[in-house]
């Protein structure tokens, strides 16, 4: 579900050499491949979780999509920021089982579906693939719909598909992911991301990257779905309203942020690599996401919904390390290929472990200000 440079990052975009030369770790944004201890595919029941919490949104607009489209014989589904492993399956299972529900009660016959996966090329698109005879299997048995799987790699900031091609495009726990680091982020040192002690500059250039950036992606889809198609997509967002720079004590790059510092502390990073590192993220509130989609205008908002967002803190007891390696584990799927490629390989399973500590001395966070946005848009 992740994420999303040039050449062999397609999520990112560069027009800098300055900023590429500086920020190469960025291209490494990928999530972790294979299906071992470390791997995504093995640390994603997150995302699992809220591919559920999100369902009755999917359905629904899968429902409406066939209805105001007159029940087309072919529908092309596209998954953007697909990552690895069985959850890649999840949404696009349940809206072919959806549209084949819906044309068992209307007595019409269901379309031929076809099932664009997309991420990067670093993407591994290998070990996504090998879940496909399984997925077809269980299609056999739930539904009647002819479906064909593809890949898509390529950058979800750029280009993908044919004009007016697609039908349903979904995305879950990928759009945060920003196509580069922003600019001007001088004055956040000791941070990944930002935190109450970032200046304002930091918060303003972040967010100005995601209103560039989430522009960007609706105008390109816009040009590839069809009038009165749909967008289903899930963020990592926020429900702090008046400060900007408030993340709770809690927040996953804080305490990354913080594990990194004890690095720092212990000689084995410097402290200029870690002013050099900087996240390509950003969790938008409600009204910075409402704001992007109004300006830009080529879709109609239905719903917009907020969830809440659990990596594991409130079912932990303080000092469980068992518990915060778990945590530590999810944070390192999605972020271990672009750590590797700043800091080098050595620090890793130190690291991870400063983080599992850090989690469990946050036991008891309850004011949390991580939340999953849910908006399901239509093509005007």
């Amino acid at each position: 579900m992740d994420p999303r440079f040039i050449d062999t990052i397609p999520s990112l975009s560069y027009n800098d050499d300055k900023c590429d030369d500086e920020y190469a770790f960025v291209k490494a944004l990928c999530m972790s491949g294979g299906d071992g201890t470390n791997s995504y595919s093995a640390n994603s029941r997150l995302q699992r979780r809220v591919l559920t919490m999100a369902k009755p949104v999917l359905v629904k607009n899968t429902e409406e999509m066939m209805m105001s489209l007159d029940f087309p014989t072919y529908i092309k589904v596209a998954e953007l920021g697909c990552s690895s492993g069985q959850n890649t399956f999840l949404a696009i299972s349940e809206i072919i089982n959806t549209i084949s529900v819906l044309c068992q009660h209307v007595n019409k016959n269901p379309p031929e579906i076809d099932c664009c996966l997309n991420d990067l090329p670093e993407n591994d698109f290998n070990t996504t693939f090998k879940f496909v005879p399984f997925f077809n299997k269980e299609l056999m048995i739930t539904s009647k719909a002819s479906c064909f799987v593809y890949g898509a790699p390529g950058s979800f900031y750029s280009r993908l598909f044919s004009r007016n091609s697609l039908h349903i495009i979904h995305s879950s726990y990928a759009l945060h992911w920003l196509s580069k680091v922003p600019e001007k982020l001088e004055n956040n040192k000791g941070n990944v991301y930002i935190t109450s002690s970032s200046p304002q500059s930091a918060y303003k250039a972040y967010l100005n990257q995601f209103q560039k950036d989430f522009t960007m992606f609706l105008r390109l889809r816009s040009e590839e779905i069809v009038s009165n198609g749909r967008m289903v997509l899930t963020f990592i967002g926020r429900n702090t309203l008046n400060d900007p720079l408030y993340r709770d004590c809690c927040h996953f790059w804080t305490l990354l942020s913080k594990s990194l510092r004890d690095l720092v502390f212990e000689g084995l990073v410097s402290e200029s690599k870690l002013d050099a590192f900087n996240m390509p993220f950003y969790d938008p509130n409600v009204q910075e996401l409402k704001q992007v989609i109004r300006n830009e205008g080529s879709f109609e908002i239905n719903e917009l919904e907020t969830h809440g967002f659990d990596l594991g803190h409130s079912t932990y007891e303080e000092d469980d390390y068992e518990g915060g390696h778990d945590e530590a584990n999810c944070i390192r799927a999605v972020s271990e290929p672009m750590l590797v490629a700043h800091f080098g390989e050595d620090i890793i399973d130190t690291l991870f472990d400063k983080y599992a500590h850090h989690v469990t001395q946050h036991a008891n966070c309850r004011n949390k200000t991580t939340v999953s946005l849910v908006v399901s848009l239509t093509k005007k």
